[in-house]
């Protein structure tokens, strides 16, 4: 195998793995979710619930974009989240939300200005946990390419 088939192969690998924790990351954020709707109610599971919302969509935009960098993503899972708030504005999720349970769990049904700060928590939870997680693996890499090197 020569030189660019190897990093060709490491970078596939790379993205399959980047792919697979934020696809892991997605699946726990709505365990995360329906766990906080079952022990908790009021306050603590609406806003947890805006929260781990937005740092759903933030592991979604890594599923779809394994590369994408923090603020990138938490600039995307932000926008997105705070689109779907507006857009309750105008009725539409909530007639949608009256027919579908799946529209109500994705769109919701009545705006809250509150929920905006709590999407923003959740999109900055998810960019400090990716930008700590990168400086970790950049860490260990480091510390294995000096250990190859003695």
């Amino acid at each position: 195998m020569n030189p660019p088939e190897i990093h060709e192969r490491s970078r596939t690998s790379a993205l399959t793995s980047g792919r697979t924790a934020a696809l892991l990351a997605a699946l726990l954020t709505v365990a995360a979710g329906l766990g906080i709707r079952a022990v908790a109610d009021g306050p603590v599971a609406k806003y947890g619930g805006d929260a781990l919302y937005a740092l759903l969509l933030y592991a979604l935009v890594l599923v779809a974009a394994p590369r994408t960098r923090p603020a990138v993503a938490a600039s995307v899972a932000l926008a997105a989240s705070w689109a779907v708030e507006f857009f309750q504005l105008t009725g539409i999720p909530e007639e949608l939300a009256a027919r579908s349970v799946l529209a109500r769990l994705v769109l919701g049904t009545t705006f809250n200005p509150s929920d905006l700060f709590w999407y923003a928590a959740g999109a900055g939870a998810g960019w400090l946990l990716h930008t700590l997680a990168g400086r970790t693996r950049r860490g260990r890499a480091a510390e294995a390419q000096r250990a190859s090197r003695r």
